[in-house]
């Protein structure tokens, strides 16, 4: 016992989670060579890289052949009942745990190394990456719009195995590692004496590229036959998802100000970024028609399918066709976001303020980056 701790005690707690990291992988691709029919194929291809795979190549499934995996555009149903190893777009409760565990472990390792930056303890941090909250969301549409182009006959702006690295949930690692290039950048910039706040100009770093992809979506929506623009959907998804959250924040200042007493206008952000993605799936889901928007979208997360599910069983028909089933995603959003909020109390906040900071930020970013892809994809009818 004294070595172990004299042998760690010579790292700090940073150099140990890259170490820990550099263990991971090794023992993975082990893993994959030692056995790569089990460990490759029935489990990081079928449920993490077949997904991306497919999605990459816009096709309805991919299927994994002796030669490689093959993209199927039909006959999904029979290669699964042929007992072949299929893999369709989308994620599975499997894909969403694996990505909850990467998530966690990745928050450590950005806590450790804003420690070791001796940054992240002003909130006003957490405003300047919002923009790349709503980055995240602007490039999955690009990609969705990479796959239009395919179908159209027409070479697209990012083409496979290029494509892949703006793909759900891929695309995750990309704008983080994204975003941790910028903010050390503008440290350094900081520091150096060039800017005056590090992050005021990472936020404006992130607004320009957020910017810079809406042009570019709004170029292709007037210039190509495969996208065309309703902006009906993007005002009516903020809108609805600005009045809910604005009013719930002021409900919960005059009956429970102990809910924002800790995050103030981060914790109203937060809830909003989840109404987002909340309003964007119930309008998608049940509400394009009302909006003249000729598209159809379906779930792709198993806990929106299963709440839309099990309210299609539960509702009576008459109210399902009045009011559509996906509501209760919406409830299920402002409800969790909010009792999220309430955990980040004052003393919570003054105690940790650095992980604090890195928690609302990650939640934040789970609502608000794919609430703005949905809101996207069919403001811009791809």
């Amino acid at each position: 016992m004294a070595t172990y701790e004299r042998v760690v005690g010579d790292f700090d707690s940073g150099q140990l989670w890259l170490g820990s990291l550099v263990a991971v992988v090794l023992v993975g691709l082990g893993a994959v060579l030692a056995a790569p029919q089990l460990v490759w194929n029935r489990f990081l291809w079928h449920y993490f890289w077949g997904p991306v795979y497919a999605d990459a190549m816009a096709a309805n499934c991919a299927v994994m052949t002796s030669a490689g995996p093959e993209p199927l555009y039909e006959g999904c149903s029979a290669a699964i009942q042929d007992g072949r190893l299929v893999a369709e777009p989308g994620y599975t409760i499997v894909s969403e745990v694996g990505y909850m565990l990467i998530l966690v472990y990745m928050l450590v390792g950005v806590y450790l190394l804003l420690e070791r930056l001796e940054i992240a303890e002003d909130p006003k941090l957490y405003f300047a990456f919002v923009p790349f909250m709503l980055l995240g969301g602007a490039l999955r549409v690009v990609e969705d719009a990479t796959d239009r182009a395919v179908e159209a006959g027409v070479d697209p702006l990012v083409d496979y195995p290029l494509s892949s690295l703006i793909i759900s949930p891929v695309i995750y690692g990309t704008v983080f590692l994204l975003t941790l290039l910028v903010l050390v950048v503008c440290v350094k910039l900081d520091n150096d004496g060039v800017v005056d706040s590090y992050y005021r100009t990472t936020g404006a770093v992130g607004t320009v590229l957020v910017l810079v992809t809406l042009l570019y979506l709004t170029f292709v929506a007037v210039t190509t036959d495969y996208s065309r623009l309703y902006p009906s959907v993007l005002l009516t998804t903020v809108g609805i998802a600005s009045a809910l959250s604005y009013g719930l924040y002021r409900l919960f200042d005059q009956y429970w100000p102990a809910v924002n007493d800790g995050t103030g206008t981060i914790g109203l952000l937060v809830i909003w970024g989840h109404a987002i993605d909340g309003v964007a799936n119930v309008l998608l889901a049940d509400w394009l028609d009302a909006l003249s928007v000729p598209l159809t979208y379906y779930p792709k997360h198993p806990a929106n399918a299963f709440i839309i599910a099990t309210t299609e069983s539960l509702q009576p028909a008459a109210l399902s066709a009045a009011i559509g089933t996906s509501w209760p995603f919406l409830v299920v959003k402002l409800a969790v976001a909010s009792l999220v909020v309430s955990l980040f109390n004052e003393e919570f906040i003054e105690d940790s303020p650095r992980y604090a900071l890195l928690l609302l930020i990650a939640v934040t970013a789970v609502g608000l980056g794919p609430g703005t892809r949905d809101m996207l994809r069919a403001t811009f009818a791809i």
